[in-house]
């Protein structure tokens, strides 16, 4: 069964938003919980509203549509239609993840087709995580052609229960591998991961984090202590006090962090 769609407008043009809201008004099962005008205003409503979908404009003062994605965690996250005046930028968001894209000005069979992308996506919160996490990591590059060098991602997909979360990087002290499920850790709970601890580490920074084991990934700005066992056994203890064995194999990464 359709069910209504709570959608929220965000664009720092006032005669923006209230075109694309008259046409939104013609639309069934889709209501207009919110406006926002500015990023920051954005970030408080995804929050607060907890919409299904937002349109997002990318050129805006103060922060920007692709700063407000990054901005974004929690437990409700919302697909996304990025709304801009020029192609390019809306070329590189759709590379990137985005569900769709429209151009301003909107085109009333083009906005009803980004509404029903919308609805296969609604429902599903793993794909809109990854989706926006993608969108995230193209924050700061200029063109499409830049999509094409798989910049660094700048956002980690965590699960807890039914609920994804959004993780950044300064916030994960380690990825750990159990079998075939991979955690990842921060200061106050575990999440686990959406990918493979090999598939994650192909786009983590460098030098920040290091593999110490074929089952760990640690991030090195959260290594407090490293307690030489042998020498070529190491326990690396994290600032939330866990304990991770470096293998003798990946040892030369650890002595690589002692000489920094």
């Amino acid at each position: 069964m359709d069910r209504t769609i709570k959608t929220l407008i965000v664009d720092d043009e006032p005669i923006a938003r209230r075109v694309l809201s008259e046409e939104l008004a013609l639309v069934p099962d889709v209501e207009l919980v919110g406006e926002a005008g500015e990023g920051n205003e954005a970030v408080r409503k995804i929050v607060e509203l907890k919409p299904d979908l937002v349109f997002l404009d990318l050129q805006m003062p103060q922060i920007d549509g692709f700063e407000v994605i990054r901005r974004l965690s929690g437990t409700r996250l919302p697909a996304v239609v990025i709304v801009t005046a020029f192609e390019q930028h809306a070329i590189q968001a759709f590379e990137a993840g985005a569900i769709d894209y429209l151009l301003k000005p909107v085109r009333p069979e083009r906005l009803m087709k980004s509404i029903e992308r919308a609805r296969d996506l609604i429902g599903k919160p793993l794909q809109i995580a990854q989706s926006l996490a993608k969108i995230a990591a193209t924050a700061g590059s200029a063109t499409p052609a830049a999509q094409q060098q798989q910049p660094p991602r700048s956002k980690l997909v965590g699960r807890v229960g039914r609920d994804y979360f959004l993780l950044d990087f300064d916030e994960v002290l380690a990825l750990q591998a159990e079998g075939e499920l991979v955690w990842i850790i921060t200061a106050k709970r575990r999440f686990l991961a959406s990918e493979t601890l090999r598939s994650v580490e192909t786009g983590l920074p460098s030098p920040c984090f290091q593999r110490v084991h074929r089952n760990a990934i640690v991030n090195t700005n959260h290594v407090k202590q490293m307690t030489a066992l042998t020498s070529h056994r190491w326990v690396l203890t994290l600032s939330n006090q866990q304990e991770l064995v470096v293998s003798k194999r990946l040892a030369h990464n650890i002595r690589r962090l002692l000489q920094r």
